[in-house]
């Protein structure tokens, strides 16, 4: 899972609200689906440049494109992917969030919901809370060294 860092906390609560006020989700949509409303957030890159750049890399789908990255290739969508890695995301974090699939976030969502839809807007809100408490979480129960160290690596 995810590096729990603040901004990657804050990035998921505000990409979760945006959606909750009714900002644009389109899951077939590179740039308006659960990961392009989170890459928006994270690199400030609008949807239709993310779209943009997915148009010019390979075929497929968030988890399709996280399979295939490589930070070498030289592809757009790499570069954005970069940018989210450095966030503090994973390779599989971006999988499980186009897929609205991680276990640990699963297991951890209110009393009564166990599936999630992957492309409900509604859905989709309710894992990026869920994840931002996790991450919030773990923050809180680090130690203020290496949450100090992490900070200095996030800034530098």
């Amino acid at each position: 899972m995810a590096k729990a860092n603040l901004q990657l906390i804050q990035a998921l609560r505000k990409t979760a609200e945006n959606l909750d006020q009714g900002s644009n989700y389109q899951w077939g949509h590179m740039g308006a689906c659960n990961c392009g409303n989170l890459a928006q957030e994270l690199t400030g890159l609008s949807k239709a440049e993310i779209h943009t750049y997915a148009l010019q890399s390979r075929h497929g789908d968030w988890a399709e494109q996280a399979m295939e990255y490589c930070p070498d290739s030289g592809y757009p969508l790499d570069y954005v992917i970069d940018l989210l890695l450095e966030s503090g995301l994973t390779l599989s974090d971006l999988k499980h969030l186009e897929r609205l699939s991680d276990a640990n976030i699963l297991r951890n969502l209110p009393e009564g919901k166990k599936y999630l839809q992957k492309n409900s807007r509604k859905d989709v809100v309710l894992y990026l809370r869920t994840w931002a408490d996790l991450l919030e979480k773990e923050l809180q129960s680090t130690p203020i060294e290496k949450v100090t160290a992490t900070a200095q690596v996030l800034v530098s």
